[in-house]
């Protein structure tokens, strides 16, 4: 899918409480990068705007990147004031998986995620239908690393309905090989 042209040329002032976080986000900011964050926009001001999908039926907008931005807008009064509550926001328009890949996309470019989360987001992205090849294209892993976060889950059913077989060396002498 190919986009006209890019989402920020559309940047919006959207009052925060029209604003939810998603619950798919593996991204942690420790408690002094988050004071760094709010100095830093206090100082700098909003220099990138969050980016979320907007849900016409309900008349609000889910956050699929900036949660740190948007909780600094909520948190911090003297933002929150000379904001006038409004945050700066990108509109994209993508289905639940395409959004949980944009978010992952968006959080391992500044490299950090919460590992039990992206485990929790392979298995939703898994259960949704999504291949292996498009959960791997789509949020940037290599098949030793989706394997890891499948390992890790420890949801079998992840698993499910997958051929796995013996390799020949692996297999005791005089057992027959098949399919697991």
């Amino acid at each position: 899918m190919s986009i006209e042209i890019s989402p920020v040329y559309g940047v919006k002032a959207v009052p925060v409480e029209k604003v939810f976080a998603n619950d798919y986000n593996p991204n942690v900011v420790a408690p002094p990068e988050m004071k760094l964050l709010e100095i830093s926009i206090w100082e700098d001001g909003f220099t990138m705007p969050c980016v979320c999908y907007y849900n016409k039926d309900e008349d609000r907008y889910i956050l699929v990147d900036g949660y740190h931005r948007y909780t600094v807008l909520k948190t911090s009064k003297r933002i929150f004031r000379r904001e006038n509550g409004l945050l700066p926001v990108v509109v994209i328009d993508k289905d639940l998986s395409n959004r949980m890949s944009s978010t992952i996309r968006h959080n391992r470019a500044r490299g950090m995620h919460n590992i039990e989360l992206m485990c929790h987001i392979v298995a939703e992205l898994d259960k949704a239908g999504m291949s292996d090849q498009w959960i791997m294209k789509n949020i940037g892993m290599d098949r030793d690393e989706l394997l890891r976060l499948k390992q890790i889950s420890g949801l079998a059913d992840l698993f499910a309905n997958r051929e796995f077989s013996i390799p020949e060396e692996v297999a005791p002498t005089g057992v027959e090989r098949k399919s697991l």
